[in-house]
């Protein structure tokens, strides 16, 4: 059994559309934790160190722009996740990043529409509600970079105390 944290947000459109308690009880109800949680409103310099060079690398530098302008133009709701195998479950729940790739019953699927082809002809971020890290190395360092130590807890669920 791996018990492990993930890093999840949920970003300006999602906060903007009242999402936050609909997309918290999705990770509760299937058994995991959210073991840190805070509203902020962060600014370029964190966006910027948030979306990383790999973005740039990957999708190109005018993405990883448009997603950094995106990310401040209103509260994120940040969290830390935590259960067995967090990540891939999380993932599994939140879909995939272009948001009509994400089937029915995902968050992205359920909330969100729009295509990488729509958002760059329109020359704006992929409004995709929320945030998930995509693996353990993205999952430790936005940890780190959205919470301090002394943020996060550990504590029991009921369902963790009275197993059949």
């Amino acid at each position: 059994m791996a018990v492990e944290r993930t890093f999840v947000a949920i970003k300006p459109d999602g906060v903007a559309r009242g999402l936050i308690g609909e997309i918290i009880k999705r990770f509760e109800r299937v058994g995991l934790k959210v073991v840190g949680m805070k509203m902020v409103w962060v600014d370029r310099e964190f966006a910027y160190k948030h979306y990383t060079e790999d973005l740039e690398k990957r999708r190109g530098k005018h993405i990883r722009d448009l997603m950094t302008e995106f990310l401040i133009k209103g509260p994120v709701v940040a969290m830390v996740i935590e259960g067995v195998n967090a990540i891939e479950n999380v993932r599994k729940i939140v879909g995939e990043t272009e948001p009509r790739a994400s089937p029915p019953g995902t968050i992205r699927g359920d909330y969100s529409h729009i295509s990488y082809a729509h958002a760059d002809e329109q020359k704006k971020a992929v409004a995709n509600v929320i945030h998930a890290s995509a693996n353990k190395e993205d999952a430790d360092y936005e940890i780190e970079l959205w919470f301090e130590k002394e943020d996060t807890h550990t504590y029991k669920r009921i369902d963790e105390e009275h197993t059949i």
